[in-house]
């Protein structure tokens, strides 16, 4: 089954497919060891991960396992980065949510804004019941991020990553439905009690 990959808009963002002129922005953005620093690879080092990046996301679509979207600045069309809801399980109604800003971006609330505009259409569009995202626990500024949006801190997966014979833990986080903080849900509830 395929999955439409969609095109969201916040105040500040826009959320769009991926294209092919964005292979140079990847690179440079999966390159830089500050923003892998907590991931569970290395930088990359050949412009070909680029392009096998932007074919796995064409994959993801065309097999309906989730959505990967770059996002923009809308003020100005500078590339942000990345979100998305991966693992997609139409049966379980659950998936995984993932992120990545360009350095110059962070400390704006752009990965909180990008991926509530994502999570609001996981959770209409896919009807999902959970989501769930994993953070290394040194990156605590990540862990921030998935709080704002209602995360939970579940588990913690022990030594699950060694990159470059670094080994590191995990915290699981997770989101239910029913704690989803929509702003839009507050107005509907109004709605339906006039």
């Amino acid at each position: 089954m395929t999955l439409a990959t969609p095109t969201l808009h916040t105040a500040r963002l826009r959320l769009r497919p991926f294209a092919d002129d964005d292979a140079g922005h990847l690179f440079a953005l999966h390159g830089n060891p500050r923003v892998m620093r907590y991931w569970d690879s290395p930088p990359w080092s050949e412009p070909a991960r680029a392009e096998r990046f932007l074919a796995t996301c064409r994959k993801m679509a065309d097999d309906g396992t989730g959505a990967r979207l770059a996002i923009d600045r809308a003020s100005d069309g500078a590339f942000v980065g990345w979100c998305t809801l991966t693992a997609w399980n139409a049966e379980y109604r659950s998936a995984s949510l993932g992120y990545c800003l360009d350095e110059a971006m962070w400390g704006h609330g752009f990965a909180t804004e990008a991926a509530h505009a994502l999570l609001e259409w996981g959770f209409r569009t896919l009807d999902l019941n959970r989501v769930q995202a994993e953070v290394d626990t040194r990156n605590p500024a990540s862990a921030r991020v998935l709080e704002k949006l209602g995360f939970r801190r579940e588990g913690t997966l022990r030594e699950d990553c060694v990159v470059n014979g670094e080994v590191s833990d995990s915290w699981v986080f997770g989101l239910l439905r029913r704690e989803w903080r929509s702003p839009a849900a507050p107005d509907a509830a109004r709605r339906e009690h006039l």
